[in-house]
């Protein structure tokens, strides 16, 4: 379905995120972390952290304390050593999703594993008003690169819809106490994939959508894998977006995203809808 209005794209450029290379770290902040601040890009919705981490192998984010936050890790490329206060012991590879709900106080570290670098992405997210201070909980999930590929596996939900099993380990998405739904693909070139945000027909709604920077670290200008966004059967406000770059999204009532690769190699993007 589309409507006289288009999906707004506004993109957000690899080279104006955040960076800083520590030597056993190269991480690019899409908002404001850490001393990187920028008053324009502070949160979107729920979603207020989305870190893209390479980490040297035998070096990491050692013991460290978080309290409210919804904390999850997509873990790209090698292994990631996750311990925390609550007794969690994982060894997360590629396809693995790890979910903390940090409540009322947890502490963790997140290390490389093994002899490889560990590429991952560290998301956080607001939760829902009141939902801050409960018990912290733990959740694990794997998707396989198949049940990503040309299509949008959804990953992430809220722990009160249907599609979300309360267990810490389960098929389908990690549950999160915040209104936001996380979906990853994997993307042909060629493919074009058309997505309808939750409850677009109720309510105007946001939403993100960020291409990982799948071809090696690039502090520079964007390349690779390069994907097409916008609304679908029309040309208005279509952007290209390569490795590293992202787009905040504002739906209108009862329009979709079309997110098309127009490129010459596979992407890999993770997409968000947002209240």
């Amino acid at each position: 379905m589309t409507t006289n209005e288009h999906v707004k794209v506004i993109p957000r450029w690899s080279t104006e995120r955040g960076h800083a290379d520590h030597g056993w770290l190269k991480t690019f902040h899409t908002f404001s972390f850490a001393d990187y601040h920028d008053n324009r890009h502070t949160s979107y919705g729920a979603l207020r952290v989305i870190n893209e981490d390479r980490v040297e192998r035998g070096t990491g984010f050692g013991t460290h304390g978080h309290q409210q936050f919804e904390i999850f890790s997509y873990v790209v490329g090698g292994q990631l050593e996750h311990r925390d206060s609550m007794g969690n012991t994982e060894i997360l590879s590629r396809g693995a999703l790890q979910s903390t709900s940090a409540g009322t106080g947890i502490s963790h570290s997140e290390k490389a594993y093994g002899p490889q670098q560990v590429h991952f992405l560290q998301i956080w997210a607001s939760p829902r008003p009141g939902e801050g201070y409960k018990k912290p909980a733990y959740f694990t999930r794997t998707f396989a690169d198949e049940e990503k590929h040309n299509k949008f596996a959804l990953i992430v939900a809220p722990d009160n819809s249907s599609s979300v099993v309360l267990q810490r380990e389960a098929k389908g998405p990690a549950p999160v106490r915040s209104d936001l739904w996380m979906y990853a693909s994997i993307i042909d070139p060629g493919v074009s994939l058309v997505h309808t945000p939750v409850g677009k027909r109720q309510e105007q709604k946001k939403g993100y959508i960020h291409v990982i920077q799948k071809s090696g670290y690039n502090p520079g200008t964007s390349s690779g894998a390069t994907v097409r966004v916008g609304s679908p059967n029309s040309d208005a406000q279509h952007v290209e977006l390569r490795e590293g770059d992202g787009a905040y999204l504002s739906y209108p009532k009862g329009e979709d995203l079309e997110v098309s690769n127009v490129g010459q190699s596979t992407a890999e993007v993770l997409l968000f809808d947002l209240d």
